[in-house]
């Protein structure tokens, strides 16, 4: 083993950060475990000038590959509170919270490709590939902590084949209706569905063998509902590989009700301590009064239901039309109807 590959080994020092297909390498990204508890996102953001990085082959680090493959993950639609819940959640000592590793986002764009001619890697690679990348990310700094991994929101393409590893995972969602709002009522969430839209309808279209809707007639608000369908329609689907114990699915606006016996119960389930106390703490403490994505900012529940007032003021025409799109769409297609019955059952 190469001294590089034991370093990963060792611990999590050494993130295994970005993939390069071309030439089947990884690069490391060295950070600390201050450096994890600080960063909102693993990705480019995170890839400072002054932190070392090194490209190792894949065959290099997979020799080095830890038996442990445990993490726990979150899966969610988009602006539905993951960054903060992962936060929280990061505070506890057991707990070693990875946000959006950039990894994740790619073994997702391969996973979508993976039967296809175009993909990077051979069909049978894909799977036997992603179990080592999950051991990779399960690595920790203390043998008494466990990985929690954050994913970004397409990544949900990963969800079905992650719970049939056997790992446990949190899904987060909203209500239609809410999460039109939410994505209305910012400017940089309406720049991200512009970009996210197309690529999501594609999704969509795939998940439901069909092409009924072209992106440039559907208004902003339908293009938010599309958004929702097609997330939600990604992790009903991954839900059904999940056995009982190994999923739960948790609303952001109930989490908002009762913040502290949510969260109470959510370290539960990933098997976590977390007394009434320390829950209480963390809930009154800074994280919940700033944003969770860009922590320099103030951003609260109280701050959030304002902006959705606002919003339902200013665009609830649109808003309504958005919903009856969604349903005519649950009507014409199974997949969104049984979305939609998951949406509604949270």
């Amino acid at each position: 083993m190469t001294p590089l590959a034991q370093a990963f080994a060792r611990d999590a020092s050494l993130l295994p950060q970005m993939l390069d297909l071309a030439n089947d390498r990884v690069m490391l990204l060295e950070l600390t475990q201050a450096d994890y508890r600080a960063a909102s996102f693993l990705d480019q953001r995170a890839m400072t000038q002054e932190r070392r990085r090194d490209w190792a082959g894949w065959a290099e680090i997979e020799a080095a590959t830890p038996a442990r493959a445990d993490a726990d993950f979150i899966f969610h639609i988009g602006h539905v509170g993951s960054t903060l819940i992962a936060r929280l959640l990061g505070e506890l000592r057991s707990v070693l919270a990875l946000r959006e590793p950039l990894i994740l986002r790619t073994l997702a764009e391969i996973a979508l490709l993976r039967d296809r001619p175009e993909s990077p890697w051979p069909p049978q690679a894909f799977m036997p590939r992603l179990r080592t990348a999950t051991a990779w990310l399960s690595r920790t700094f203390d043998p008494g902590q466990r990985a929690l991994v954050k994913a970004t929101s397409f990544a949900g393409e990963l969800a079905g084949d992650i719970l049939a590893q056997s790992n446990r995972a949190v899904f987060l969602s909203v209500s239609p209706e809410r999460y039109i709002e939410t994505i209305l009522a910012g400017e940089n969430s309406r720049q991200e569905l512009t970009i996210l839209s197309g690529p999501r309808l594609v999704r969509l279209h795939r998940r439901i063998g069909a092409e009924p809707w072209a992106l440039w007639q559907l208004p902003e608000a339908v293009r938010a509902a599309l958004g929702w369908a097609c997330e939600m329609a990604t992790l009903t689907e991954a839900a059904r590989h999940a056995a009982s114990n190994q999923l739960l699915w948790v609303d952001f606006d109930a989490f908002l009700a009762d913040p502290a016996r949510r969260l109470q119960h959510i370290a539960e389930f990933l098997g976590h301590e977390l007394s009434r106390s320390t829950a209480d703490a963390l809930i009154s403490g800074p994280i919940m009064q700033r944003y969770s994505k860009a922590p320099e900012h103030g951003y609260s529940p109280e701050l959030r239901a304002q902006l959705l007032a606002q919003t339902r003021r200013e665009r609830g025409g649109e808003i309504g039309a958005a919903l009856d799109w969604l349903e005519q769409a649950a009507s014409d297609h199974p997949v969104i109807a049984d979305a939609l019955a998951a949406g509604h059952g949270r």
